[in-house]
């Protein structure tokens, strides 16, 4: 099995934070940086990344109007990340736009689903009139209408998303806890195991395996417990729009 199944969530506040992490986490390969890391640290953050010949997945999940979403993606397409996430409720023109923006790099588009910190209560407080699982099915369908066929989605909808899809998406997949780990703040979980089972290409792990009394040992034992189970990885699908930005 390819260590890159699984990406590290890189959730630190110090380079010296990162740079033992990277020390311990060897066989490693790809590291997501979020909102806490990259306010703090930004490209310092990244070139330590680089530096250390790992793989970057930016995870900013921007959500704007299209121009701004545009020059958003322009913008850090310099750093090179394997990964950029948007928030596909951005809606189709945005959607639109930051795929064109990434055309012609090596960066894949992920668009964000529904946060794995949200239930179907959640969604009603802010006036959605659907379940999770609709809204996430609704979601992805229109990111492949604008050329987004990698996605970010909770454990749980990994299954109905297989159905309704098959191979047409990538799947993403938080909210991920071995069988002994705390929840924390995620609600739409499962084990390692069983997203991998259900159909996930990438699980994307953090406090169970970066707060470990034992780091390299967590993240080894993750990957030997998916290792048989691990079906052929999916391949996210590129836009060949023209990188067109005379709208913007």
């Amino acid at each position: 099995m390819k260590s890159d199944c699984i990406i590290t969530a890189l959730d630190v506040d110090t380079h010296e934070q990162a740079r033992r992490l990277l020390a311990v986490l060897e066989t490693a390969r790809i590291f997501k940086v979020g909102l806490q890391a990259w306010l703090r640290m930004g490209p310092v953050l990244t070139d330590l990344l680089r530096q250390n010949r790992k793989e970057l997945f930016l995870d900013l999940k921007f959500k704007d109007i299209p121009n701004t979403v545009a020059a958003a993606v322009q913008a850090v397409l310099p750093l090179t990340p394997r990964f950029l996430t948007i928030h596909l409720s951005g809606g189709g023109n945005m959607i639109r736009a930051a795929a064109q923006a990434a055309a012609g790099s090596t960066t894949v588009i992920l668009g964000v689903t529904v946060l794995t910190s949200l239930s179907n209560e959640d969604l009603a407080q802010t006036g959605a009139g659907i379940t999770v699982q609709d809204t996430v099915l609704r979601l992805c369908e229109l990111g492949l209408e604008n050329n987004v066929s990698a996605v970010v989605c909770s454990p749980r909808e990994i299954a109905p998303l297989r159905r309704r899809f098959g191979r047409d998406l990538t799947l993403v997949t938080p909210g991920i806890r071995p069988a002994d780990a705390d929840s924390g703040d995620q609600k739409r979980i499962m084990t390692p195991e069983e997203a991998v089972a259900a159909g996930a290409d990438y699980l994307v792990i953090g406090r169970p395996i970066t707060r470990a009394q034992d780091p390299g040992l967590a993240f080894r034992r993750i990957q030997v417990a998916i290792t048989p189970r691990r079906p052929h990885a999916f391949k996210p699908k590129q836009t060949s729009e023209p990188n067109d930005k005379s709208g913007q």
